[in-house]
């Protein structure tokens, strides 16, 4: 069976992706399966480079073929904010809570009906022949101005996807997967390297 890494910790997106790729046949583990290195920094401009920049270190570090991913959420009245700074928006990677908390506050003097925002997820794919492949998925929808559903993470409890009744963090795993902008991304990608692996 063909190992493949997700260059991530996050047990949520390791799950979202063994499920995408579940019948494939390839086995995915995430960084706590390999030996311990030293990440980068996530100094990209853009949500591609910032996905290439881990896959390459990834796979630089254990010869494994890689698939990184950054995402985040872009909000129109933000000018595209808090976009590959969603993560760390409060000033602390990973607190969902303190970064929910500053994105509604920012939002506090901007009508409802300019809460429109999107999801954006690039997904890279590197191997140790140098291979590269990098694609791109998105979300659309609207921000909420109160959290609502328990799953998910990140903004996912904010946004309330195009056509959907239920936020993100309302959908079942597979509801979201078929819809959601790392799902796009993540099966756009399994397609293209499929015969890679």
């Amino acid at each position: 069976m063909t190992r493949l890494l997700l260059a991530s910790r996050n047990a949520k997106k390791l799950a979202e992706l063994r499920r995408i790729v579940a019948a494939t046949g390839v086995e995915v583990i995430g960084l706590d399966d390999v030996p311990a290195y030293e990440e980068l920094p996530e100094d990209g401009a853009t949500f591609e480079a910032n996905a290439l920049l881990k896959a390459r270190e990834a796979v630089r570090q254990t010869g494994l073929p890689t698939i990184a991913d950054d995402s985040g959420i872009c909000v129109d009245a933000l000018n595209g904010m808090p976009g590959i700074f969603s993560a760390r928006w409060s000033g602390r990677h990973g607190d969902d809570q303190a970064n929910n908390d500053l994105l509604l506050a920012q939002l506090k003097d901007v009508p409802d009906s300019r809460l429109a925002a999107h999801f954006a997820c690039a997904a890279a794919y590197v191997d140790a022949s140098g291979r590269e492949i990098v694609v791109r998925g998105e979300m659309r929808g609207r921000l909420l101005r109160q959290p609502a559903g328990e799953g998910g993470f990140g903004y996912d409890p904010l946004f309330l996807p195009d056509g959907q009744r239920l936020t993100a963090a309302e959908l079942s795993p597979a509801e979201k997967d078929a819809i959601s902008h790392r799902g796009k991304a993540m099966r756009a990608l399994a397609a293209q390297i499929a015969h890679y692996l």
